[in-house]
């Protein structure tokens, strides 16, 4: 178990993650496909270029999706490391293209680039080091004790044989308390504004990510969860997002706030089934409406916030951190009455009478200058995380806190959606925010922030 600090500095990483070797000795049941991320290494993409390389990019992730799909079908290790070889000569073309079209709109292209079209295949818990038990040598996949009479595969796991499993999960009755926010110092912003948005009772999902697909139906692989921003979709413009109704209470938010929907594992199939994002994508299971959703907008513990710009995009968390490692992950798992305890790659086991609690702690520094990166990170940052600054050259924003409470079951049995070969890992975990506040309302956020105020 790896506890998290929520209020963690998540560095930055801009080397290639570590990838396994192709060993010959690791099964679908323990094993995933891990490939180079290589929209996390785009720092110098052009805006001329960056509508054909989130097109590019997509596709890698399909490729990916499908050639996951094959290796999770596969009898044996042979015919699960046949996938690797077509999946490389599919990857190395469209990266080909990525950095022909950095370079033709006066970019420059990372050095290594073409390396990353080869993928692996990988322990499901980033060691290389798993293999699978005797049960699982001729595709077998035998039920394990899940704890509290449930059953989960002991590897593979989930109703459809792809995550989660009961190592991912602990009760967080054996977690330490681990939370330790900066003290506020002189000069400091403690006041607070709350927007209202509902818990998507309006029942708005998609696949989508505009953010970093934008223009590609089903770029995320896994359905979203919406509320605040009603017209968002991988086609929504800036212009789309300002015209568009709002599920906030204040209808000077048209912000739009997504995250993966959370699924209860319970044999029970959502009507997105057959549909690309659900089952289609290896995301089963009923999808779960929060039991509530707070929205907080914080301040910083040594410096006063400035406005946030409007459509500045931020995304906390790596959707694809299993195989691109910890660096980017900022899940925050934990349980009512417990929320001390904060977990950042393993799902909670909460007593009865406590609700399983996700919190997502956004950048709260930016760059005085970009909406938005090539690679949709570097424009934003964490605050240091003893001292609460802002690295030199960014401004203190206020710092939006997510706060999403389920009542589900004790024990395990749910998952949030993921990209397939992720495996529905809770460190995957992540959240998307686009700022449509009007500019009145937006000034009025830094004011109460800046004032010690709490105000809604």
């Amino acid at each position: 178990m790896v506890a998290v600090n929520v209020y963690a500095n998540a560095e930055e990483s801009t080397d290639p993650p570590p990838s396994s070797t192709r060993s010959g000795e690791q099964t679908p049941g323990l094993s995933t496909i891990s490939c180079p991320d290589v929209g996390t290494q785009l720092s110098d993409v052009p805006d001329s270029a960056r509508e054909d390389v989130d097109q590019q990019l997509a596709d890698l992730d399909s490729q990916i999706t499908a050639a996951y799909e094959q290796y999770a079908d596969a009898e044996n290790t042979a015919e699960a490391e046949a996938v690797l070889d077509p999946l490389e000569e599919q990857r190395l073309p469209v990266i080909e293209d990525i950095g022909s079209a950095i370079d033709e709109a006066g970019g420059q292209p990372p050095d290594g680039l073409d390396d990353m079209a080869t993928c692996t295949v990988g322990a499901a818990d980033g060691t290389g080091e798993q293999q699978a038990p005797e049960e699982w040598q001729d595709g077998n996949k035998q039920l394990g004790d899940a704890g509290d009479g449930q059953q989960l595969p002991p590897d593979g796991g989930g109703q459809n044989g792809n995550g989660p499993n009961a190592d991912d999960f602990v009760d967080i009755n054996n977690v330490q308390p681990n939370v330790d926010p900066p003290n506020l110092r002189g000069g400091g912003s403690d006041g607070t504004f709350t927007t209202e948005c509902g818990k998507n009772e309006n029942g708005k999902f998609n696949p989508d990510n505009v953010i970093v697909a934008p223009g590609v139906s089903n770029g995320a692989h896994h359905m979203h969860d919406y509320v605040g921003n009603q017209a968002n979709d991988a086609f929504a413009s800036d212009d789309d997002l300002a015209n568009g109704d709002t599920s906030c209470r204040n209808q000077g938010d048209k912000s739009t706030y997504y995250w993966p929907v959370l699924r209860l594992q319970n044999g029970q199939d959502e009507n997105d089934a057959n549909a690309d994002g659900g089952g289609k994508d290896q995301n089963i299971g009923k999808i779960q409406t929060p039991a509530a959703v707070t929205l907080k907008f914080v301040g910083n513990p040594v410096s006063k916030v400035v406005e946030m710009p409007r459509f500045l995009r931020i995304i906390t968390g790596d959707a694809k951190a299993l195989t691109n490692g910890d660096a980017n992950a900022n899940a925050s798992w934990s349980c009512t009455g417990f929320e001390d305890r904060q977990l950042k790659d393993k799902y909670p086991i909460c007593p009865d009478g406590s609700k399983v609690v996700r919190t997502f702690n956004f950048q709260s520094c930016w760059d005085g200058q970009n909406t938005d990166s090539a690679n949709h990170r570097t424009h934003v940052a964490f605050a240091d995380q003893e001292s609460g600054a802002c690295p030199q050259g960014f401004q203190a924003i206020p710092q939006l806190v997510q706060r999403i409470v389920y009542d589900v079951p004790p024990g395990p049995g749910f998952a949030v959606d993921s990209f397939p070969e992720q495996l529905h890992k809770a460190g995957t975990d992540h959240g998307d925010f686009i700022n449509v506040f009007d500019d009145q309302l937006m000034a009025r956020v830094a004011d109460c922030i800046n004032s010690g105020s709490n105000c809604n």
